[in-house]
């Protein structure tokens, strides 16, 4: 296939071919839903085409290539020692898929390596054993798709499974456990709604996904350059996609934006105040609404007092302050017991604060 040739999938509706972004003068490899606007897969990310002359081949080595003018590969599927002939087809689903041609052996598929775009069906995938995984990434900016800052994966602790938005190394927003049917953090979803699927899969794997209605228009979650995670919706009338839903209403849903034992309320300012018990770590800090220091205790908890020496012995117990709706840590662990027993093994505990 030479630019500007394009394949479609039997529906018609997934495009696989050459684009150029908004406001640049380079050359992707890309798949596509309808229209160029809405490119949901691109091959060679961060090695563009700098003119027309690119082609989308099978190579000597029976793997799938991008060739410069040069006939350079600019990008491959890159799957090795491969003994047979392959083959590559493209489905209703905007999956590109490598295949060997005698056994039908799927040998590599765009699934597995997708770039910011979410599509029904699509698993994000962690192994636990091995900690390989199948995540998003976004673009740098709307003009340019190679790999940006930002990234989003499955996230498995003890027996948690849950999603990160992650800048960098860094937890920019999280989306609370998964209950087997919504992520208890995103208060606005519905099973039925949103359709996602997933869990851990108890041989080691934990994986999210989610499916729609055959009646249902289009719908793609996509990571964009500014970290937000969101849902769009194809609109026909517009010949567009328009966002339906985006993890970042407010600031408040930012990891951690108050720091250490402080809320969030996008609905107060300002938006950070200490937890009851708590004051300012840096009070200088806090007054400019630098809230990133967070809060510390008034007073010191009983194992902390018995273990200063210089500190009179105080038999005043610790209790526990009930905060509802509100989105905790990520550092939780889960136990079958109840509250009372969940209380009870926290204060033996000394390194256990909530």
């Amino acid at each position: 296939m030479k630019d500007p040739d394009t394949l479609s999938s039997k529906d018609g509706n997934f495009t696989l071919g050459f684009f150029t972004p908004q406001n640049s003068t380079k050359r992707y490899v890309g798949i596509w839903w309808k229209s160029e606007s809405t490119v949901i897969w691109v091959a060679n990310r961060d090695q563009p085409l700098n003119d027309s002359s690119g082609v989308v081949t099978i190579s000597e080595d029976s793997n799938l290539v991008v060739l410069n003018g040069q006939k350079q590969v600019i990008w491959s599927t890159n799957v090795s020692n491969i003994t047979s002939n392959t083959s590559s087809q493209f489905s209703d689903s905007g999956k590109l898929v490598l295949t060997e041609t005698t056994r039908g052996t799927i040998l590599w598929d765009s699934f597995q390596q997708p770039s910011n775009s979410l599509l029904p069906s699509m698993k994000l995938s962690l192994n636990i054993v091995t900690g390989e995984k199948v995540e998003l990434t976004s673009w740098k900016s709307p003009s340019n798709p190679s790999v940006g800052t930002f990234s989003f994966s499955v996230v498995q602790r003890i027996n948690i499974v849950e999603v990160f938005i992650w800048n960098e190394t860094r937890p920019f927003w999280r989306s609370g456990p998964w209950s087997g049917g919504v992520f208890r953090g995103i208060p606005t979803m519905s099973t039925y709604f949103d359709g996602f699927k997933g869990g851990d899969d108890g041989v080691g794997n934990a994986n999210i996904y989610y499916t729609v209605p055959t009646d249902t228009e289009f719908v793609v979650y996509i990571l964009n350059s500014q970290g937000r995670f969101e849902q769009t919706w194809w609109d026909d009338e517009k010949k567009g996609m328009e966002v339906t839903w985006t993890s970042r209403k407010s600031d408040c849903d930012v990891y951690g934006m108050c720091g250490p034992f402080a809320s969030c309320n996008s609905q107060r300012s300002p938006i950070c105040s200490c937890l009851k018990g708590f004051e300012p770590r840096n009070k200088e800090e806090w007054s400019r609404q630098n809230w990133t220091s967070g809060c510390v205790r008034r007073t010191r908890l009983k194992c902390e007092r018995v273990k200063d020496q210089n500190t009179s012995i105080d038999t005043k117990e610790d209790g526990f302050l009930k905060l509802q709706m509100i989105k905790v840590p990520d550092f939780e662990e889960g136990l079958p017991v109840s509250p009372d027993i969940c209380k009870s093994q926290c204060l033996d505990n000394c390194s256990c604060i909530a």
